[in-house]
């Protein structure tokens, strides 16, 4: 059976935060098991958005037609919404799904909506800067951890610095690949590593 991963999409999505992640869980090379994810957009409403990049975005779904368990997990790019009410139904949306079980990933600027909404604070967690996560005036400080990307139970957080580590970080807690390969991946792509392109060729 296809499990579905969602990724929110909202004007000025950050295009590139996510793109290791979400092209490596829908294309099946070097899975464990092939065909077992898909991706698929969620908006806030079905109307079209406009990325940070200028893509035009269409949404698969919208937030209200989906829950826990229609979802393998939310991956919640950057943008510049973040502090606003645009983005509010995103971080609850998150909430729901955390509280259910099911695993979040934020990067970047959507890490300062979960900090608004109370998400990170019982969850170690990181972001762009510890002082940009204080500015919100949240919680969870003392468990913020100065870390390229962190997983704490279901959640994945990551600085906007780090795309490859976040993607790292996402692979390894849907068990996209197995650890040899992921190994070799972040070689590859993390690293820039030859070797990492030369092991995985031979998987």
């Amino acid at each position: 059976m296809t499990e579905t991963v969602h990724v929110a999409v909202y004007d000025t999505f950050a295009d590139w935060e996510i793109g290791y992640a979400i092209a490596h869980i829908n294309k099946p090379l070097w899975h464990k098991d092939p065909g077992r994810y898909t991706v698929a957009t969620v908006g806030a409403t079905d109307r079209p958005i406009t990325t940070m990049g200028g893509m035009r975005v269409v949404p698969d779904t919208t937030l209200d037609a989906i829950g826990p368990g229609d979802s393998a997990m939310l991956i919640l790019a950057g943008n510049d919404i973040w502090h606003t009410a645009q983005f509010a139904p995103f971080a609850d949306k998150a909430r729901e799904f955390l509280d259910a079980g099911v695993p979040v990933a934020a990067i970047c600027g959507s890490t300062g909506g979960l900090a608004l909404a109370g998400v990170l604070d019982d969850r170690e967690h990181t972001s762009n800067a510890a002082e940009f996560l204080q500015s919100v005036g949240y919680r969870g400080g003392h468990l913020y951890r100065d870390e390229p990307a962190v997983t704490d139970r279901d959640l994945v957080t990551a600085s906007a610095t780090a795309p490859v580590e976040f993607a790292r970080e996402i692979l390894e807690r849907l068990d996209v690949f197995d650890p040899d390969t992921l190994a070799s991946w972040f070689r590859l792509y993390g690293l820039r590593d030859p070797a990492g392109f030369h092991e995985l060729m031979a998987r």
